[in-house]
């Protein structure tokens, strides 16, 4: 594919695709972002995102605006007018069951195919379990036209929700799997920018390009799970989980990063990743290999359960009362509250009769669409105001800075539970606080 690669689409214009469609404008090509939904569509095309995500809507209208970015529904249009087409649509985790629900990245890929008409190199960003790019590279084949030559390739995103501009602009790794040497030269020449930045290229094989993102998230899980699981071991005996996981990170071969104890790990990733690939592996006949990311997953799930246990512990029982959570998005610079630990601990706390009050800088909207029946405010004073307890479950930087004098002259009874050990024990308790976190022995009685 000897030529100068000016045009992208982007099929999928959620979180990952609108997301790359802004940034490869950046980059200085004409882009196209193509969805099967008109309002979402008709929202992007006046800058508007249907989520949070730092610095992406000023991106979003500045190449708008340029006329650099277009959002479109006509995929035959998109097929015979780029010259790249990057895969980005969901793979959720199916209803009912652990496996990725691949219809959205079949059906994309099977349409774009047939709307190609002219030579194109189409790339997998969605993640998917191992195996499926060497089967859509058949189906490609299949739904193209003889007279166009088109390939596939897969290069997996590595994007955290609040820095996805950042990790797509300046990528820590570019990871390429390819069968064509020209199809990996046309990629290099997409990311040219990232490569004189000296960012990491990586060029393998399908299996492995696949594996990569799955292997990442699992390692992230796991790591998240060690230091919890053993937060209930210093939950029962004693010692600081915050100084021991400061001690063991010094440890170049371990690092301190991903060891921070509390109610766990959440999103729209993590958790449906690490049992797709659970899924897949047995369904390869290797059970075993994958059977550790079941207690990962089970570790997680328990800080859920021990926030709620604890909270119960600090006030005596939990209905009647009045509890503030603050936060519930999975984790900080995100509306995002998928498998969010912090709103399924509000709801349990609700369910076992507390009432609860939901305050979340972003993600109030997206929680009260899950779980109505909770309360929610517009600032930590209203969440706060009156309660028997104030529950911490996601490090917003707002948070974070809380001090007693904040809420001394607020809350109805001065108690307060960090399950995201962000706080200074010894500050709160100085100031007279009840006040307990998740990692820490507690043997606090009601007051």
């Amino acid at each position: 594919m000897g030529r100068v690669i000016k045009n992208i689409s982007v099929i999928g214009t959620g979180y990952l695709g609108a997301t790359h469609a802004a940034c490869m404008a950046e980059l200085g090509f004409d882009v196209l972002g193509v969805d099967v939904d008109p309002e979402k569509i008709e929202a992007l095309s006046r800058g508007d995102l249907p989520f949070h995500e730092p610095g992406l809507p000023e991106l979003i209208r500045k190449h708008v605006d340029s006329g650099r970015l277009r959002f479109t529904t006509d995929m035959e249009g998109a097929g015979s007018w780029a010259d790249v087409h990057f895969i980005a649509v969901g793979t959720p985790q199916v209803a009912g069951g652990t496996a990725a629900d691949l219809t959205a990245v079949d059906a994309a890929t099977a349409a774009l195919a047939r709307s190609i008409t002219k030579d194109a190199l189409v790339v997998g960003k969605s993640t998917v379990p191992v195996g499926t790019a060497r089967r859509l590279q058949r189906l490609v084949a299949e739904e193209s036209s003889d007279d166009v030559e088109v390939s596939l390739a897969w290069n997996p995103e590595f994007l955290r929700e609040g820095f996805a501009v950042q990790d797509t602009l300046r990528p820590d790794r570019l990871v390429i799997g390819t069968d064509a040497a020209d199809d990996e030269q046309v990629l290099r020449e997409v990311y040219a920018d990232a490569l004189t930045q000296e960012t990491p290229w990586i060029s393998t094989d399908f299996e492995t390009a696949e594996l990569v993102k799955v292997a990442a998230n699992a390692f992230l899980a796991t790591k998240i799970s060690f230091i919890n699981a053993f937060s209930e071991v210093t939950e029962a005996v004693g010692g600081d989980i915050r100084t021991l996981a400061d001690a063991i990170g010094h440890d170049t071969r371990i690092g301190r990063k991903f060891l921070n104890a509390g109610v766990g790990f959440g999103g729209g990733c993590l958790p449906k990743d690490i049992r797709a690939l659970q899924t897949r592996v047995s369904e390869l006949g290797l059970d075993h290999s994958m059977t550790f990311l079941n207690e990962v997953d089970q570790i997680n799930l328990r800080r859920r359960e021990r926030a709620v246990t604890l909270a119960e512990q600090m006030l005596g029982g939990l209905p009647g009362t009045r509890i503030a959570v603050l936060g519930v998005t999975f984790k900080p610079l995100s509306d995002d509250v998928r498998d969010s630990p912090g709103l399924d601990v509000a709801n349990r706390l609700y369910t076992a009769g507390a009432d609860v009050l939901v305050y979340d800088p972003e993600g109030n909207e997206n929680a009260a669409k899950r779980f109505p029946r909770l309360g929610y405010v517009d600032s930590l004073r209203e969440a706060a105001a009156d309660a028997d307890l104030v529950v911490l479950t996601t490090e917003w930087n707002e948070f974070k800075a809380l001090t007693p004098d904040d809420l001394d002259e607020v809350v109805a009874v001065r108690r307060l539970l960090d399950a995201r050990n962000v706080l200074s024990a010894d500050q709160w308790q100085a100031a007279g606080w009840q006040f307990a976190q998740l990692g820490r022995y507690y043997d606090g009685a009601p007051e």
